[in-house]
């Protein structure tokens, strides 16, 4: 018998009594004449012989594993496969119109020519039973009629074990929904993790260390309040110092030694995202860059430096990026677009010192940096960007400074405005234009190229800054997950000194060992560190495993 005549039988007035006294011999003739599937021939035989009620609900367990779970439907017009000209389409289309308890299969099919186990038939009876008592405590009951109660009955008693079985599920799930409510330690906050394990050393002659093994761990707290809203508050610790390379500390900087702790944990993001229209607002306490909030365009590189894009903090994103940082606000606006192309404009304010009260300290009045960025979408395989950054930098403040003040992240000591016979305040123009190419599903190619212009208040200290950088990305090589990423480019470095160009070449594999493990080895190679020509290359070799949960 066919799963659509068995799902009609189920509520048919004229046909249930009939359905009561053929179902058990039909839907064992049918069990035992259909093809298992691969996954039903795993059960057990004893549990088969033992407890044939278990089976069905393995096999109905199964099928909800395979997406077949049914669901309510309002109209017959939804199931793709039952045709006006069907001869049960006039009795399902009554069934809905009176009951409304005719499910189907979540792609629009109703699959009539199937074989219906017994314990399915239990979960559409259990359904109906349900609609029949809503029906009659809305006052409703007249459209029930005496012998469907009375059939009703008898189905209850047929499939007694079944809608006892289904019921006890139910019931466990709400006692463990209950437990997990009650244990839980907020009902808007979750908990998002991720700890880095990293073994590096550098090779060749330019090698002044030793082989370090290094860790970082950052627990994300994420709250929601409306649904739509987030804030971060992110706890952060580590050990991870960057590898000290001849006259060219920074270079050789990657994104797991943002923020050597010692190990000591600390607040090191508070930042709040909440939605105005179509566009979206950002606010940040502390540690706020401008990558929170504005598209980098470097897909598979960027992982906003956690442990599953590039390595170093040169490949993962423009230098652009990391002028400035801190505590401020930004918004992104969009535009829409008609479908094909997608603009969007991102304005935003971050200020390095804006905690301090101090003289020319502040939210305004020391160090900060000003993005406004103009992002287009060319479908999805084209995104164009143009990024201008605008900033104040104290005396002995670094250009790449990541809202540290101090320290560079990316780049030479001479791009970074460190080092030099005069170190006066400056302020930096920059340009920047991003972009990124999708060709297939397994190719991405993207890159950047910076400009700053350097004006600083002392005598003779004004200078110009370039980088750019191309990767090119191969995602699911070998394995769904994986990333074979392969990028090149100068480091930031200072025009006053074109000919000794700091390049930088790099190389890695991100081996997705499960959903929450991968495995990264990858290899920098840096050429005139620090923009001296006297300087040997350097190359860094890093083992990086990344857990999250």
């Amino acid at each position: 018998m066919s799963h659509l005549l068995w799902k009609t039988l189920v509520l048919s007035p004229v046909c249930l009594g009939l359905a009561v006294l053929c179902s058990a011999k039909v839907v064992a003739a049918e069990m035992e004449t259909a093809s298992p599937t691969p996954q039903q021939q795993l059960l057990s035989q004893a549990t088969t012989e033992e407890n044939p009620v278990l089976e069905q609900v393995n096999q109905y367990n199964l099928e909800g594993k395979n997406q077949n779970s049914l669901s309510q439907v309002t109209s017959v017009s939804q199931f793709s496969d039952v045709q006006p000209t069907d001869w049960a389409f006039q009795a399902l289309q009554s069934l809905v119109e009176r009951y409304g308890c005719i499910a189907g299969y979540p792609n629009g099919t109703y699959r009539g020519n199937r074989a219906l186990t017994r314990y399915e038939f239990a979960a559409g009876l259990n359904a109906c039973l349900d609609r029949v008592n809503e029906l009659i405590a809305t006052a409703t009951a007249d459209l029930v009629t005496k012998e469907d109660l009375a059939t009703l009955q008898r189905l209850q008693e047929e499939f007694s074990a079944e809608l006892a079985t289904l019921r006890g599920r139910v019931d466990a799930l709400e006692a463990r929904t209950a437990e997990l409510e009650a244990n839980q330690f907020s009902t808007t906050t979750k908990l998002v993790g991720e700890a880095i394990f990293a073994v590096t050393d550098s090779f060749g002659d330019n090698d002044n260390n030793n082989t370090v093994f290094q860790d970082r761990v950052r627990l994300d707290f994420q709250s929601s309040f409306t649904g739509k809203d987030i804030l971060h508050t992110r706890i952060a610790a580590g050990n991870a110092s960057v590898l000290p390379l001849a006259n060219g500390t920074s270079e050789a900087t990657q994104t797991f030694n943002l923020g050597n702790t010692g190990n000591s944990a600390f607040i090191d993001w508070l930042a709040y995202y909440f939605p105005v229209g179509n566009s979206q607002v950002y606010v940040a306490a502390t540690g706020g860059i401008h990558s929170d909030y504005v598209p980098t365009v470097n897909p598979y590189f960027e992982d906003y430096d956690n442990g599953n894009g590039a390595l170093s903090t040169f490949a993962s994103e423009s230098p652009i990026y990391r002028i400035g940082g801190g505590a401020g606000a930004a918004i992104n606006l969009a535009f829409g677009g008609n479908g094909t192309f997608k603009p969007s404009l991102t304005l935003g304010y971050l200020a390095s010192q804006a905690n301090d009260p101090g003289s020319d300290r502040g939210l305004f009045g020391g160090n900060y940096a000003a993005l406004a960025q103009l992002t287009l979408n060319v479908g999805d395989r084209l995104t164009l960007a143009g990024t201008y950054v605008n900033g104040y930098h104290d005396a002995n403040s670094a250009l790449f400074d990541f809202g540290s003040v101090t320290t560079g992240v990316v780049g030479t000591q001479q791009a970074n405005r460190q080092g030099l016979a005069v170190n006066s305040a400056y302020v930096s123009n920059s340009y920047g234009f991003e972009a990124a190419f999708k060709p297939s599903d397994k190719l991405s190619i993207s890159g950047f190229v910076l400009y700053s212009q350097i004006t600083g208040f002392g005598a003779n200290d004004d200078d110009d800054v370039w980088s750019y950088g191309l990767g090119v990305a191969l995602p699911d090589f070998g394995k769904r997950g994986n990333v074979l990423g392969i990028f090149a480019g100068a480091q930031p470095y200072a025009g006053s000194n074109p000919n000794n160009n700091p390049y930088h070449i790099e190389g890695f594999y991100k081996y997705r060992v499960s959903e929450n493990i991968s495995i990264t080895p990858g290899v920098i190679w840096l050429t005139n560190p620090g923009q001296t020509a006297s300087s040997d290359d350097a190359i860094i070799g890093t083992l990086r495993t990344t857990f999250t949960f």
